[in-house]
């Protein structure tokens, strides 16, 4: 079960797909994944790990509330 804080890119990946989004896309700038209408920009690769506050912001994007996420 992730917790609620600093995630890897990949693990980030892995888990969004676990809730049923399907990709990462290419798309413009950052890549994507979907869910039927929903459509979530990631971070694109970096060093270190997505933060806490960028982690809200995907997740509110995916429609995905934090006691959801803990239980994956």
């Amino acid at each position: 079960m992730p917790t609620f804080g600093p995630i890897k890119r990949k693990d980030l990946i892995y888990y969004l797909r676990q809730v049923g989004f399907s990709g990462p896309y290419s798309g413009g700038k950052h890549e994507f994944m979907l869910k039927e209408n929903l459509r979530v920009r990631i971070p694109n690769p970096h060093q270190g790990d997505i933060g806490r506050n960028l982690l809200m912001r995907i997740l509110r994007e995916a429609g995905i509330d934090k006691e959801e996420w803990e239980t994956l």
